[in-house]
């Protein structure tokens, strides 16, 4: 680490391995970031000029990066119980962070072993119906497996499946919850936000709890209480926070670890009472 003039400026010269890494997650920052540009810009040397082969480049990249991502971090699951391959499960994630990056390193890449640690199970992440409106970006994140988590059709239509051990993950607290993402904190949100266990028991599916320690704090946010003018700004159907960090990729070096705890069992109920809920 150099110091100049009282700043802490990373080193230069570092391993390749840890360039690739850091390469994974601003590609990762970057898609989050600027979904307009990027698939404008795709399509347009896509379909417009010689170098449509650019886009598919980096379509071959979005495969190999993923073991760098969680690496970079690094990003680990840890399973705590057995899940059994002839049950459906819905996952239910906390916190939110501000970009989900565990949520989505384990849940829609094999960067961290999901498949060999729980055999049998096949993980769908479930996300925001807007992520799915943007050209090219729609066809990147379905095939990763991602669904939209406000349809319901989606989530029938992966937990009806013939073929059991599978894996609905949702990230209970959404946009809201990535508000109160700040470093030392655990604040959930679980309020009015119980359409996961209604669809558990609707369709039978075991209740699987998943805490990721280490997700708030990958970025320092600037402090919004509740009440504050910033938190009324930023009450929207996307709730954007303002956060830095370290360098252009503005987030932090921290172990993220991500529990996979016991399922809870469920029994069938087509109609549940809200008491049941």
């Amino acid at each position: 680490m150099t110091k100049i003039l009282g700043i802490d400026f990373a080193p230069v010269f570092v391993p390749l391995h840890r360039r690739l890494e850091t390469l994974a997650v601003l590609h990762f920052v970057f898609i989050f970031f600027s979904p307009y540009f990027t698939y404008v810009l795709a399509f347009y040397l896509l379909f417009y000029t010689r170098f449509w082969w650019l886009p598919l480049l980096y379509l071959g990249w979005f495969y190999v990066d993923k073991d760098y991502l969680a690496d970079f971090f690094p990003i680990r699951l840890v399973k705590t119980a057995e899940l059994d391959p002839n049950r459906n499960y819905i996952f239910g994630y906390h916190p939110h962070g501000i970009m989900g990056f565990g949520a989505f390193v384990n849940f829609a890449t094999e960067a961290t072993g999901f498949s060999s640690k729980f055999p049998g199970i096949t993980s769908r992440l479930c996300t925001l119906v807007g992520q799915f409106w943007f050209p090219l970006r729609r066809e990147y994140i379905i095939s990763a497996g991602t669904k939209r988590i406000r349809s319901r059709e989606s989530i029938k239509w992966i937990l009806q499946r013939p073929v059991p051990g599978q894996a609905v993950v949702i990230v209970i607290g959404g946009a809201i919850e990535a508000l109160n993402a700040h470093p030392g904190s655990h604040t959930v949100v679980l309020s009015n936000r119980h359409g996961f266990v209604r669809a558990a028991l609707v369709y039978g599916a075991d209740l699987v709890p998943v805490f990721c320690f280490g997700e708030n704090d990958v970025y320092f946010q600037y402090r919004n209480p509740e009440g504050s003018f910033l938190r009324y700004l930023q009450f929207f159907g996307w709730s954007p926070p303002i956060i830095f960090g370290r360098a252009a990729l503005r987030c932090v070096l921290v172990n993220c670890a991500i529990s996979v705890g016991k399922p809870i069992r469920v029994n069938q109920c087509f109609n549940p009472t809200e008491e049941q809920i």
